[in-house]
C-alpha cells in the first residue's frame, strides 16, 4: 500500500495543489514564504492532530467571500425572507489522499471501496474541516450578530444627543470575526468518499479537485486508522543551552528537557525494553543486581540517617501511637535515563590516560541535531514494527501496512556534508529492520520539506516538488502558491534532461529556493558582474535578494527553458550574440547591414526569438524580454552598440565578448592603465586605436590569444576596480531584472494573517 498523491485545497495560500508522493522519498523545496511549511502543516492538522486548526489555517484567499455569505445570512434575517442553507463548504479547508492498494490488502481498505465491484483503482478520501452541525452554527452566528447589534443600539440610544457618541465595534464584527473565537466549537474534521473516475489532471501546477455531491455522507470515525501510522520530526527541536533557558522559564523543567536525547532515549526504554510487564532472562539479572544494589543503599541510608532520627524522637515525634519512620529507596532500570548526564561523549585520549566524558549539552548543535533525528527515525520505526515490548499485552494493535514519515527542515545546525548524508540514509534507518528489508507487506513513505540547496542536491528530479509561488490574480486577490512535479519537467527522458540534471549535480541546486536567476555566458562574467552587482549603488536592491548564479555557455542556456518555465522562475540570461554568415556559417563580428544572424541558440529560440542581427540590435530593451500572464519574465542581455571617439572621430563599435564590451565602455580606463596580460594588450590596443575597423581585430585577436579567468581575477583584484562600469548590455539587464523583483515583490507580499 503507498500513498501516490495528496490534494491540498483552501488550506493558508495552498488553494489547491497536488503534491505527487514517490513510493520512498519525497522532497518539498521552493523559495521562502512558497507554502512548503503549509503543506507540511495540513498533513499534521488533518492526519495528526486536528485540534490544531486556527482561523489562520482558512485560506486569506476566502475571507471576503465567507464574509459574504454571512452577510448574506444576516440580509435574509432582516428582510425576513428564508434562510439560505450556509453555503461555506467550497471554502474550507481540505485533504485528498489517494491509496495505490495492492491485492492481497482488500481487507484493510473495506471502508474506502466505492463499489462493490471494485478491483485495483486508486482509493481516495477527503478530509475536509467543516462544521459538525451547519445549521447549528448560522444560527449561532446570527444571534451573536443581533446580539451585538441590540447592546450597540442601546449605547446609541443612552447617548443620544451627546457631542461625542461612543464608537462601538462589538464582536463578531463579521464570520471571521466569529470564526476567530468559536471555530473549534464547532468545527471538525469530517471525511467522505471520493470517486476515481473523476480524477482529473491540474492545469499550470493548479489542482482540479473534484467536487462532493450535496448528498454526499461522511464515513464514520477515521477511514485512516489502521492503514498508516503516521510519525513526524518538527522544525522545531528546542536543542541549546539558550532554547532550554528560555524554555524553563516559559514552561518548566519538563519543556526545557523536551529536546534532550535522555529524554529520548528514556522513551524509547518505556516503549520498547522496560522490563517491569513482561520481564525477560537479561531482565532478572538486572532485576536482581538492582535489588542487590538497593539494598546496600537502604544499608548505609539507615546507618546515616539514625543519628538524625533519634534526634527527631526527642522532639516528641514519633509519638508511642504514630508510624515510624523509615529511610528506603525506590530504584528503576529507567532512573539512570533520567538525567542530565545520562547521554554523554567520550574524549579520545592517549592510551593509560583517564577517557574525558562531557554531558550532552556540551557537543555541537549540529551533531544533537542529527543523533536526534535518526534516533527519533530509529524510535518511530522500532513503534511502527512494534518491537520489544510494544509488541507485547492484550491491547497491541495490528502493525498498519504503510509507515509515513513527516520531517521539517532537517537542515537545521548540519554541516553541508551532513545533510547530504542524512537524507541519503535516512529511508534505509526507516527500512532496517528485519522484517522490512525489501517486504512488499508494509511500506514505508519519507516526506521531507527544506529549505537547503545541499539536501536537493543529494536527491533525484523524481523525488522533489517544487513550491511555486502565484501572485494575485484578476479572480484571486491574494498570493497563493502550487505545487510542480519536476520528475515531469521534460516529458520522456531525453538529453536535455540529462544535461540539465548532471550540471545541477554538478553545481548547485540553489536554483530551487531563489527569487531570481542569472544565466552567464563565461568565467569572466561569472567573476566580474556579481561584483559589479555588489559594488554599484545603482543595483542595491538586487543584493537584497535571493539570487542564484549560473555559468551557463550560451549553446546550453536554452536548455534550461523547460526547467525555468516550470520553476516559474525571472530570469535573465547574459549571453554573446554570436553572429554568423548564413551562406557560410563562418563566425562574424557583430555590424549593422551585413545580413548576419545570430548563432546563439537561447537567442533564437527562447527570448527574444530572434535570428536577425539588425533586429536583435535594433530592439528596444522591453522587448528583449518575454513575458508570461503567471507573473515570471525572462529577458536577454547580449551586446549592442558603444560610441567611441578615435582621435578626432566619433565611431559606433559593436562589441562581440564581455570583455570587449568591457572594452569600449571603459576605454579611458584601459587606456590610461599599465597592466599585464589581457589588459596589458587592451592598454597597448587603445593608445594605438585611430581606426574602428582596425580596432575591433586588434581587440578580438588578442582575446582569443589571452586568459579571459586571468584578466578577470586580475581586475577583480586590482586597487582601481571601483572605477570600472559594468557593460551598458549588462547594465540594462540588471536594471530590468531590479524592476521585476519589486513588481513581484508586490505581488507576493501577504497584506494579513498567516501564509
Amino acid at each position: 500500500m503507498l500513498i501516490t498523491m495528496v490534494e491540498i485545497g483552501n488550506y493558508r495560500k495552498l488553494l489547491a495543489a497536488r503534491i505527487a508522493f514517490a513510493p520512498d522519498k519525497t522532497v518539498l523545496v521552493g523559495a521562502n514564504n512558497s507554502g512548503k511549511t503549509s503543506a507540511m502543516t495540513a498533513l499534521r492538522r488533518f492526519l495528526v492532530d486536528t485540534r490544531g486548526f486556527s482561523i489562520n489555517d482558512l485560506s486569506l484567499a476566502h475571507w471576503q467571500a465567507l464574509n459574504a455569505q454571512g452577510e448574506t445570512w444576516e440580509a435574509a434575517i432582516a428582510a425576513d425572507t428564508e434562510l439560505p442553507a450556509p453555503g461555506i463548504l467550497e471554502f474550507l479547508p481540505q485533504l485528498d489522499v489517494w491509496l495505490q492498494v495492492k491485492k492481497g490488502e482488500m481487507h484493510y481498505v473495506q471502508k474506502l471501496l466505492p463499489t462493490l465491484d471494485w478491483k485495483t483503482a486508486p482509493l481516495g478520501v477527503r478530509f475536509r474541516f467543516e462544521p459538525e452541525d451547519a445549521v447549528k452554527f448560522q444560527q449561532e452566528y446570527i444571534a451573536a450578530r443581533r446580539k451585538a447589534a441590540d447592546i450597540t443600539l442601546a449605547a446609541a440610544q443612552a447617548v443620544e444627543g451627546k457631542e461625542d457618541p461612543p464608537q462601538l465595534e462589538l464582536w463578531p464584527l463579521n464570520l471571521i470575526d466569529f470564526l476567530e473565537r468559536r471555530l473549534r466549537t464547532f468545527f471538525k474534521v469530517k471525511a467522505y468518499l471520493l470517486d476515481p473516475a473523476k480524477v482529473e489532471e491540474p492545469t499550470d501546477g493548479v489542482a482540479r479537485m473534484q467536487a462532493l455531491s450535496d448528498d454526499a455522507e461522511p464515513i464514520e470515525g477515521n477511514p485512516l486508522d489502521g492503514l498508516i501510522q503516521i510519525d513526524e520530526i518538527s522544525a522545531q527541536r528546542g536543542f541549546g543551552a539558550t532554547s532550554n533557558r528560555t524554555q524553563r522559564e516559559d514552561a518548566g523543567a519538563d519543556a526545557r528537557s523536551a529536546g534532550r536525547l535522555s529524554t529520548q532515549l528514556r522513551s524509547y526504554y518505556d516503549r520498547h525494553l522496560d522490563w517491569r510487564d513482561t520481564p525477560e532472562l537479561t531482565d532478572i539479572k538486572a532485576m536482581e543486581a538492582l535489588e542487590k544494589a538497593r539494598k546496600a543503599f537502604d544499608d548505609r541510608l539507615s546507618e546515616a540517617f539514625d543519628k538524625a532520627l533519634i534526634e527527631l524522637q526527642k522532639l516528641g515525634y514519633p509519638g508511642i501511637s504514630d508510624p515510624k519512620l523509615k529511610i528506603a529507596t525506590k530504584l528503576k532500570l529507567q532512573d539512570g535515563l533520567s538525567h542530565e548526564s545520562a547521554i554523554q561523549y567520550e574524549i579520545p585520549a592517549a592510551a593509560g590516560e583517564h577517557m574525558h566524558r562531557l554531558p550532552e549539552d556540551s557537543n555541537g548543535l549540529g551533531y544533537q541535531n542529527l543523533v536526534s533525528m535518526v534516533f527519533n527515525l530509529m524510535s518511530y520505526r522500532d513503534a511502527w514494527m512494534r518491537v520489544g515490548k510494544a509488541g507485547t499485552g492484550h491491547d497491541v494493535k495490528p502493525t498498519p501496512p504503510l509507515h509515513l514519515m513527516l520531517v521539517e527542515e532537517p537542515e537545521a545546525y548540519l554541516h553541508a556534508q551532513v545533510q547530504q548524508v542524512f537524507i541519503r540514509h535516512a529511508y534505509n534507518v526507516l527500512r532496517n529492520d528485519p522484517a522490512l528489508g525489501k517486504s512488499l507487506d508494509f511500506s514505508t513513505q519519507l516526506v521531507v520539506s527544506t529549505h537547503s540547496s545541499h539536501i536537493a542536491h543529494a536527491c533525484d528530479f523524481a523525488a522533489l516538488r517544487y513550491f511555486r509561488r502565484l501572485p494575485p490574480s484578476e479572480g484571486r486577490k491574494t498570493p497563493t502558491a502550487c505545487v510542480v512535479n519536476l520528475s515531469s519537467v521534460f516529458g520522456k527522458p531525453d538529453q536535455t534532461e540529462k544535461f540539465v540534471a548532471r550540471y545541477l549535480k554538478a553545481t548547485h541546486c540553489d536554483l530551487f529556493f531563489a527569487d531570481a536567476a542569472i544565466f552567464i555566458e563565461g568565467s569572466a562574467e561569472r567573476i566580474l558582474v556579481p561584483n559589479f552587482v555588489e559594488q554599484a549603488d545603482v543595483f542595491e536592491y538586487l543584493r537584497t535578494r535571493y539570487i542564484t548564479w549560473l555559468e551557463v555557455g550560451g549553446s546550453h542556456a536554452h536548455r534550461f527553458k523547460g526547467l525555468v518555465d516550470t520553476l516559474g522562475l525571472t530570469t535573465l540570461i547574459i549571453t554573446d550574440l554570436d553572429a554568423k554568415d548564413p551562406a557560410s556559417n563562418e563566425a562574424r563580428t557583430p555590424a549593422l547591414g551585413k545580413g548576419l544572424e545570430a548563432r546563439n541558440e537561447t537567442l533564437r529560440s527562447w527570448a527574444p526569438k530572434q535570428t536577425d542581427v539588425d533586429i536583435l540590435m535594433k530592439l528596444e530593451e522591453k522587448e528583449k524580454a518575454i513575458v508570461h500572464p503567471n507573473g515570471y519574465a525572462v529577458r536577454s542581455a547580449y551586446q549592442t552598440g558603444e560610441k567611441l571617439k578615435l582621435g578626432a572621430v566619433d565611431v559606433e563599435i559593436h562589441a562581440n565578448t564581455f570583455e570587449d564590451a568591457l572594452l569600449y565602455r571603459n576605454f579611458d580606463f584601459f587606456k590610461a592603465r599599465r597592466a599585464t596580460g589581457l589588459a596589458g594588450k587592451f592598454q597597448a590596443i587603445a593608445d594605438a586605436a585611430q581606426d574602428g575597423n582596425q580596432l575591433k581585430a586588434d581587440v578580438a585577436k588578442a582575446i582569443k590569444e589571452g586568459d579571459k579567468a586571468e584578466f578577470a581575477l586580475e581586475l577583480l583584484f586590482s586597487d582601481d576596480i571601483e572605477q570600472l562600469h559594468v557593460p551598458a548590455y549588462i547594465e540594462h539587464g540588471l536594471l530590468w531584472l531590479a524592476e521585476q523583483l519589486k513588481r513581484k515583490e508586490a505581488d507576493l507580499a501577504p497584506k494579513a494573517g498567516a501564509a
